[in-house]
């Protein structure tokens, strides 16, 4: 005999209302029997009669409802399944451990009979890992590429509770939960966003960086064919990638491409630098170019003023080489030649104006070097010292920490009743007289980093970096003036330079003569490394105002001790491929073992065979290196790598 089908929870109480019911009847006789008791027979007549109508529909009717409602369920399930597997979204249910234990029609046709043997999910999509699957978190995704086509994968936890029925089609074991796998199709946005991607522009500078030294190199009848050259180069160069080109200024020209001709450019390593090196129409001088390029800035506004950052950073290095300023992310290609030297001084008269005139609105000036003061820094300062005094504006000098090498100079101007007793001031001073109204001048560093005092930069708009070091990523960003030229031996030289044209009435007292052309000594090697024109001339402009070679030479003789280090270094060098001399300073009882280095590090530039010589010693839990080359090795390039700087064959890090 059939069991009639039962029903529970709400289904039971919706059919058993109307028997429920039959309690208000009751009472509502009772009601009226108690006011009208002829009344009564009615009520149990019709009381009867509903209670034999709501007994036969619960007994009978119940059944049809049921059977109705089962067979209802019973087609939706079968709908829904039928939906499922005829999906066009490929469908996929995994166990625990990510085997696959059943998919929908199109996730076989896509994937074929390999995910149906039970093969786990890395194995139809390798790039998928044990990572991705969904373990702390109940849903995850992840991308993933099959046959070409490019899917988003969404794996959901799953109710293994709402597959007990299933049991008969795939064993679900007593795992907590399934996983639902669903793949959708992102070959299209790939597609969209790729050529979205190499059709957006790229803007770009092009500067001859030497164009005053070429045309002056040539007779003036041939400076027009020269320039029709090289604007012939140029333009054939980025014509033939599809890119447009027009100039601007005599030597500057601007240049936009697609980002796709932009990385076909890229991959020619921007041959048209030394292209344009080959046109020779009688001038001594090759011509030399520049680049820098904008993207990925958002707007090309803002990819032309990143354009225009990058030039102006890659003439600030020397030139000849190229600066891709991508989103926040700076690229430095080529800056391999020494960069020339610029006979005009057109440029320092034009600095030496404009920090007069800055200087004459504020009320004070602050100078500050690279940490570790040294002899160059030390003597730029006392230069913009002097010229702060010439106009009767207040300037003191920041120096915390110092090398011993300036001990004798600063001992000279303490003891100089002359100058001020504030005259040095260390970096908790000078944060307490630095406002709004002061002039912060840093020299012989363009790294904020690197500055004695780091915070000066932020408490003042009025800031002037003279520096001659190539300018890195990393830079002051915030200063209203700048004057760095990488082709100067010393920033003492430009300083010199500067006072030539600050002001006549400027005069150097025999002591600042002294340390600036100490300066210059210095980062010469005694006139040896990195001197032209300009370094005799503004070696001479100190010599006539007071400079002695003998009391110089007095103050750079150096004790017993670091004598010994510096020739402990050379003694235990090691070549390394059989041209790089490798070496380490001691350190232990010198006062300033970063001079030693330097020194030792010049030393070994003698040694036959050498090309580059790396010397490094431990200073302040920091290690120090200095590296220097002669012609071969562009030492600057390396020691930018590991995150210092420098020119091509002296340069430096801190770590």
């Amino acid at each position: 005999m059939k069991k009639d089908a039962s029903l529970k929870g709400r289904f039971q109480i919706f059919f058993s209302w109307p028997l429920y019911l039959t309690a208000l009847w009751v009472l509502l006789g009772i009601a009226l029997y108690s006011r009208y008791k002829g009344a009564l027979i009615y009520v149990i007549v019709f009381l009867a009669v509903y209670l034999v109508c709501a007994i036969v529909l619960y007994r009978f009717g119940r059944r049809g409802m049921v059977d109705e409602m089962i067979r209802f369920a019973s087609s939706y399930e079968k709908a829904e399944k039928d939906i499922l597997d005829n999906f066009d979204l490929p469908y996929a249910l995994l166990d625990v451990n990510g085997h696959f234990l059943w998919v929908n029609e199109a996730m076989r046709l896509l994937v074929g009979d390999t995910a149906m043997s039970g093969a786990s999910l890395s194995e139809v999509f390798p790039n998928i890992s044990e990572a991705d699957m969904p373990r702390r978190t109940p849903k995850t995704e992840a991308d993933t590429s099959f046959d070409g086509l490019q899917f988003r994968v969404v794996m959901q936890k799953v109710d293994p509770g709402a597959f007990e029925e299933k049991k008969g089609i795939f064993e679900i074991g007593e795992e907590e939960y399934l996983i639902g796998l669903s793949l959708f199709d992102t070959s299209k946005i790939h597609e969209l966003l790729r050529k979205n991607e190499e059709n957006k522009i790229v803007v770009g500078i092009v500067a001859i960086d030497n164009y005053d030294e070429a045309m002056q190199s040539i007779e003036e009848v041939r400076q027009s064919l020269l320039l029709a050259l090289i604007d012939r180069k140029i333009s054939k160069y980025f014509s033939q990638y599809g890119g447009l080109v027009r100039k601007y200024e005599n030597e500057r020209f601007i240049f936009i491409v697609r980002k796709t001709q932009y990385e076909a450019i890229r991959a020619s390593k921007f041959s048209i630098l030394e292209e344009v090196k080959d046109v020779k129409v009688g001038n001594e001088i090759a011509v030399t170019l520049s680049l820098g390029i904008g993207l990925n800035q958002g707007t090309f506004t803002k990819d032309a003023e990143a354009a225009q950052i990058a030039i102006d950073m890659a003439l600030a290095r020397g030139g000849d080489q190229v600066i891709i300023k991508d989103d926040e992310k700076v690229t430095f290609l080529g800056g391999r030649t020494e960069s020339a030297e610029k006979y005009t001084r057109v440029k320092a008269r034009v600095k030496a104006h404009a920090l007069r005139e800055i200087v004459s609105m504020k009320d004070q000036v602050v100078i500050m070097g690279h940490k570790i003061t040294d002899v160059d820094a030390l003597g730029a300062a006392i230069g913009i010292y002097r010229a702060a005094k010439t106009l009767g504006k207040p300037a003191h000098i920041v120096v915390d920490e110092t090398s011993s090498a300036i001990q004798p100079f600063l001992a000279e101007f303490r003891k100089d009743k002359a100058y001020e007793s504030d005259l040095f001031i260390t970096a908790e001073d000078a944060i307490g007289r630095t406002d709004a109204n002061t002039v912060v001048v840093v020299v012989d560093t363009n790294r904020p980093s690197y500055t004695e005092c780091r915070k000066l930069l932020g408490m003042t708009d009025a800031i002037f970096v003279l520096d001659h070091h190539r300018q890195g990523e990393e830079a002051i960003k915030n200063a209203r003036l700048s004057y760095i030229e990488p082709y100067a031996s010393s920033v003492c030289e430009m300083a010199a330079e500067i006072l030539q044209y600050f002001d006549t009435e400027v005069k150097i007292r025999n002591i600042e003569a002294d340390c600036m052309y100490a300066g210059i000594m210095v980062d010469t090697n005694n006139f040896v490394t990195r001197t032209g024109v300009r370094t005799f001339e503004a070696a001479a402009y100190l010599r006539r105002n007071g400079a002695d070679v003998t009391r110089v030479r007095k103050m750079f003789r150096e004790n017993l001790t670091d004598y010994r280090a510096r020739a402990k270094a050379i003694t235990d060098a090691e070549l390394y491929m059989g041209c790089y001399a490798i070496s380490v300073c001691p350190s232990d009882g010198l006062a300033t073992p970063t001079i030693a280095c330097a020194q030792a590090a010049n030393e070994l530039l003698n040694v036959i065979d050498v090309k580059a010589s790396f010397v490094l010693t431990e200073y302040n839990d920091m290690v120090y290196c200095s590296a220097r080359a002669i012609d071969e090795v562009n030492v600057q390039l390396i020691m930018e790598r590991l995150g210092g700087g420098g020119h091509l064959n002296i340069a430096g890090m801190q770590i």
